[in-house]
């Protein structure tokens, strides 16, 4: 999942040692003296001060970037792409996504193998108008390679100002190929509800800021619908279409799901090392409890959206449909730091109720079925087969 929204600074140290060398008081940071930290920092100091001092284009030396840059190399050491640090503007854009509204080309992004993929266009953005597929590898952005970038520098470098247009370079289906995309301002709504065949469709994008106030609503219209004396039902089930949609906020995650349970089953097991395991259990009795459930899902299905599919389906209470989900099963917390800068470190791996680790497997469907686009990368409805048979099977 993108980002967890905890809340705790326990990684402010993190900064503190590297502003040291560059003129900070030791006493700002009383970490530094932590017996945890036994590393002389002072080949790094010289370094700092010898470039600083002899480096011939004195105007390529910028200490802010300079101390940026080797936070991030720092961070980047453990080898773990979904730990990394944030400069103030990528700590910004990163909240901007969750609150969903920016501007940039409307791609939501991944990392596999260490490679920047595109997990899915967002609807009527210019990544989608320019053909953009979900499973397409960035290699380069503005003739740029992106070998050994972070996902927060994929995102500063393709988004930007609505009007201006970056050049994308892609490997598809082992064919490259290069699309110039003009940005736009991206605006992405949480929930879509819809109705077809007496089934309701909610077609959720995104675990964000707003998630679980706009989920309140809609699910308060769908038990109002299937809620009513038998014959005189307005609907028979629910379809919840989590296709292409790249996870978020944890609780959030915990949240929906518990819709469709009793009060107090685990939904999620988080498991860190030298602590004891944390359980998130639902919160309450679900409104939607017992509701004819389909869940839709494909190969840009992440995170979040993996814990909803893959707990209902271990409880039985959905049918998932669709492709194999992309198979991301770490959970990263974010901490803000000084100037608004952040780091986002992964702090455990999440398991399902019935002790599946779904990371780099991903949730496969119980009724597997593809989907062909045309060549506008466009599904029309009565082309989108998994939604079909979604359908067929909660009003059946």
């Amino acid at each position: 999942m993108k980002i967890d929204k905890h809340t705790k600074y326990i990684l402010g140290a993190c900064l503190g040692v590297l502003l040291f060398g560059l003129g900070f008081k030791s006493g700002e940071y009383s970490a530094l003296s932590s017996p945890l930290i036994k590393q002389d920092f002072s080949l790094y100091q010289d370094v700092w001060t010898t470039l600083s001092q002899k480096y011939v284009d004195q105007k390529k030396i910028v200490p802010k970037q300079m101390m940026y840059d080797s936070i991030k190399g720092m961070v980047s050491s453990v080898g773990d792409p979904y730990t990394f640090f944030l400069t103030p503007e990528e700590n910004k854009n990163t909240k901007d996504d969750l609150g969903g509204k920016f501007e940039g080309i409307g791609a939501q992004l991944g990392l596999k193998d260490n490679k920047i993929v595109v997990i899915a266009p967002i609807k009527d953005s210019p990544a989608a108008s320019a053909g953009i597929l979900s499973g397409d590898i960035i290699t380069a952005v503005d003739g740029v390679s992106t070998e050994k970038w972070t996902l927060p520098q994929a995102v500063s470098k393709i988004r930007g100002k609505g009007g201006t247009t970056v050049k994308l370079a892609l490997l598809r289906s082992g064919k490259s190929l290069t699309m110039a995309i003009k940005r736009g301002e991206i605006k992405v709504p949480t929930i879509e509800l819809s109705y077809k065949n007496k089934a309701a469709i909610l077609k959720l994008s995104r675990f964000g800021d707003d998630t679980n106030s706009e989920w309140d609503k809609a699910v308060e219209i769908i038990a109002q619908k299937w809620g009513l004396p038998a014959g005189r039902q307005k609907i028979k089930g629910m379809v919840l279409d989590l296709r292409d949609n790249p996870g978020g906020y944890l609780q959030s995650a915990v949240y929906l799901a518990s819709e469709f349970l009793p009060a107090d089953v685990v939904i999620v097991k988080q498991v860190s090392i030298g602590k004891v395991d944390e359980l998130y259990k639902s919160d309450r009795t679900g409104k939607l409890v017992g509701i004819p459930l389909s869940i839709l899902i494909n190969e840009g299905s992440a995170s979040a959206s993996e814990i909803v599919a893959g707990a209902l389906s271990d409880y039985k209470k959905a049918t998932l449909v669709g492709k194999k989900s992309f198979g991301k099963g770490s959970v990263q917390e974010a901490v803000d730091l000084k100037d608004g800068a952040g780091l986002h470190v992964t702090i455990a791996k999440w398991i399902l109720p019935k002790g599946r680790w779904i990371n780099k497997i991903g949730v496969k469907p119980d009724i597997e079925i593809d989907n062909k686009k045309n060549e506008g990368n466009t599904l029309e409805e009565k082309d989108d087969l998994q939604l079909a048979k979604a359908i067929t099977i909660v009003i059946k």
